[in-house]
């Protein structure tokens, strides 16, 4: 399995560059942040966590931003979103970030997706909570359409633009992976329409989890695709844990990290590569 981390990258937390650093030195394989624009004050929406909410959701920085001083001081870690709230984003512009980041890398942006959960989040961006995936679905295959084509249209109900011109292209080809996140009664629909790979919230170790994954690697199959790679965030830092996501076919686990200082951060980055054995 391939070993990655997830942080929220805050404006108190240790600075992203040294977190890429770190991580890189460490042996580990990938590096991804979350995206909140901002958090409503209402707080209307409850946290799926349970109590209040954490901090680091109003502090976090623009993950692109993130991506893209990450892959300047680094060369071989792969930096990626986990997850990008595409609903309540521009398609256009978004895919300029995506190839942009990818472009500087050199070709090392995994794009992971998801649909939220902070419905006046989304409101305040103009985006019907009760819509977004739809939304998100059309403004996914309207980037693509952005990525793989000089003079790139898409007509849809929620995106509509006439033929225009956009580069750079990404260095992966056709686009950087894009990872769906969830695992909800329709997330296997949505990632073999247009994922190329799953990316659930840990903590699902047992039958249900390892049943998504044989369902999902089943139908790739009887559509012609191969096994598509699952990606699994949010994973304790047990060897026991990890013995079980190797069991079902999980290809990457991604460890989590609190949002500190680098004091607290790289002991933890130390005791999270000495259970994977990097």
């Amino acid at each position: 399995m391939k070993y990655g981390l997830q942080m929220f990258p805050t404006d108190y937390a240790i600075p992203v560059t040294e977190l890429g650093r770190a991580a890189e030195e460490l042996g580990f394989e990938s590096l991804f942040f979350p995206e909140h624009s901002h958090i409503p004050t209402s707080r209307r929406t409850p946290w799926p966590g349970g109590g209040e909410l954490p901090r680091e959701y109003s502090h976090t920085l623009d993950p692109f931003v993130a991506c893209g001083a990450v892959a300047a001081v680094t060369k071989t870690l792969k930096v990626g979103t986990g997850v990008c709230l595409v609903m309540q984003r521009d398609p256009i512009m978004t895919a300029k970030e995506v190839a942009s980041v990818d472009h500087l890398s050199g070709g090392r942006f995994l794009f992971g997706i998801g649909g939220g959960w902070n419905e006046e989040e989304m409101e305040n961006h103009g985006t019907n909570p009760k819509l977004r995936w739809k939304i998100l679905r059309e403004r996914i295959l309207a980037m693509k359409a952005i990525w793989t084509n000089d003079e790139a249209e898409f007509h849809g109900k929620f995106v509509n633009f006439d033929p225009i011109w956009q580069w750079p292209k990404p260095v992966q080809k056709p686009h950087p992976p894009i990872l769906v996140g969830g695992a909800g009664p329709h997330t296997l629909d949505r990632v073999l329409e247009y994922g190329d790979g799953w990316m659930p919230i840990g903590g699902r170790t047992g039958q249900v989890l390892a049943g998504m994954v044989r369902e999902l690697q089943e139908r790739a199959k009887a559509a012609g695709r191969g096994p598509i790679p699952v990606s699994v965030f949010g994973v304790p830092p047990s060897k026991e844990v990890l013995e079980q996501y190797a069991e079902m076919g999980v290809d990457r686990v991604i460890f989590g990290v609190r949002p500190e200082g680098a004091d607290q951060v790289i002991p933890a980055l130390k005791r999270y590569a000495e259970v994977a054995g990097l």
